[in-house]
């Protein structure tokens, strides 16, 4: 075979292992919500206490996902990614051996870390092996990819959990994931980053999640151990002492997760934290509707019923994506991420006012609202970000801007689950009727993700208002993707937002 040959073949095994090995991470993350009611009630342990199992995934891939990056690059990218596809089978079997909801959530945990290194390596490894139009082709694949897994996963788990059982999504996930690691293995060559130091901020990776584990944990038990008590104060008390050791950390080490300097640029920090509200109401959205959609006191839909429900926020959110470079070519990022928050919190508001007596169709409008709104926030904002630095500061801003993703993801469904759960409990202590009290919770809940869209139209308002120049088929798959990860866009793109 010829060095071209050669050189094609390896670039499409490169591909199509990480191209998959994506969409597999993606669905898997998104099809859990969907199984959680399946899976407490084989293992009786309650779906409050198994939000950890969202929650727990998202708490590690934030505190993983960067350093990941940079365990590859120092260590060697397809070995690191080996890693994380040996991590990811080994937690989609002990999850689907598990006989207690603790097993399940452990196995989560494990399958954060696994998930994020598959990420962050996988597109580092297509990066490298190709190069011009083939390595916009590859990335724009591997963004499809992301973006239909993420789609896909709440429907494909409603149909397992009908035909194999809730255990069934993570038997197949683990053959994929071993099918990877077999194809990665023949075809896949060995690349570092020779230039990079050595150094890596292990201790800034403990403590983000020494940062983040007591205020979820706090938020969680809240409503048991009561907001001004000991534990939960003690819980805050944790989280702010390690959230200052780590800038203090983060400005001594050689090579930190994030460099403090970054802070300074408004319109990356603005568009951080767009990026984790749009992250965090989706991932608590769907948390809650997987719930409420099932609960036999509220819709008593079947999980591919649910997993069908959610299609209008998952489908249409993908669908919308890759028509927004375009307009916001045409009408600038800061008005379309403005527009698609406001329409996201008009979404939510209308939940909010939900009525134990609301059939399907009721939800229907106000989902593809929120779809629609997302679909228009998360592209410009994704964009902004690695658009707002120099060029040699476009990976560590994509990588500031994902960990955000994570730890929205974590933050929000913690407090929507807390918040779900406890005007529950206070309205059926109260008398109220489940199917009431059920209604009143998913309602909060939804009023306070309709407050964090409307931050999200505040930091819309400090992005630039200029338009932005022609867009690529790269941006579109940008924008596909940018609610699960931050793919860098075109430079024109990136002229058009920065500071």
């Amino acid at each position: 075979m010829s060095e071209v040959a050669t050189r094609s073949t390896r670039a499409g095994g490169v591909l199509a292992a990480t191209c998959i090995s994506t969409l597999v991470v993606n669905a898997n993350t998104s099809a859990v919500s969907i199984l959680l009611p399946a899976i407490s009630e084989d293992t009786g342990m309650s779906v409050t206490t198994l939000q950890w199992a969202v929650t727990g995934y998202s708490l590690v891939g934030a505190a993983v996902i960067v350093t990941s990056g940079s365990l590859g690059d120092v260590f060697g990218r397809r070995r690191i990614f080996q890693l994380g596809l040996a991590l990811f089978v080994g937690s989609c079997v002990l999850i689907a051996l598990a006989g207690s909801g603790g097993m399940v959530i452990a196995g989560r945990v494990i399958q954060g870390a696994a998930g994020a290194t598959i990420l962050a390596c996988g597109l580092s490894l297509l990066s490298v092996a190709t190069d011009g139009p083939a390595q916009l082709r590859a990335v724009s694949l591997w963004g499809a990819a992301a973006a239909v897994g993420a789609a896909a996963g709440p429907l494909l788990g409603g149909v397992l959990v009908d035909v194999t059982g809730w255990q069934g999504l993570f038997w197949i996930d683990a053959g994929v994931a071993l099918g990877c690691m077999a194809l990665t293995a023949a075809t896949v060559r060995e690349s570092r980053d020779e230039e990079r130091s050595r150094s890596i901020d292990y201790l800034g990776t403990v403590l983000i999640a020494l940062t983040l584990t007591p205020v979820i944990l706090g938020v969680t038990r809240s409503g048991d151990w009561g907001w001004l008590s000991a534990a939960t104060l003690t819980c805050f008390a944790i989280s702010v002492g390690a959230g200052y050791a780590f800038i203090v950390v983060e400005g001594r080490v050689a090579v930190p997760l994030l460099d403090l300097a970054l802070l300074r640029n408004v319109v990356l920090v603005a568009s951080t934290i767009a990026i984790l509200i749009g992250a965090g109401t989706i991932n608590g959205l769907m948390y809650l509707l997987s719930l409420y959609f099932q609960d036999p006191d509220a819709l008593d839909l079947t999980p591919l019923e649910a997993g069908l429900a959610t299609l209008p926020a998952t489908v249409g959110l993908v669908a919308v994506a890759p028509l927004v470079p375009k307009l916001a070519a045409k009408v600038g990022s800061r008005q379309t991420v403005g527009v698609g928050f406001a329409l996201s919190a008009a979404g939510f508001a209308v939940v909010g006012l939900i009525d134990a007596s609301w059939h399907y169709r009721a939800f229907l409008l106000p989902l593809i609202a929120i779809a629609v709104g997302m679909g228009l926030s998360n592209g410009p904002a994704s964009a902004a970000a690695t658009a707002s630095v120099p060029e040699r500061q476009v990976g560590e801003a994509s990588g500031v801007s994902n960990m955000a993703r994570y730890v929205g993801a974590a933050v929000a469904t913690a407090l929507a689950a807390t918040i779900y759960g406890t005007v529950i409990g206070n309205q059926t202590a109260d008398g109220a009727a489940r199917s009431d009290a059920l209604a009143s919770g998913l309602g909060a809940a939804s009023w306070m993700m309709a407050v964090f869209s409307v931050l999200g139209v505040l930091m819309a308002l400090l992005l630039r208002r200029q338009r932005v120049g022609r867009t690529t088929l790269g941006d579109a798959a940008a924008a596909a993707a940018a609610h699960t990860h931050t793919l860098p866009t075109s430079r024109a793109e990136q002229a058009g937002t920065a500071p």
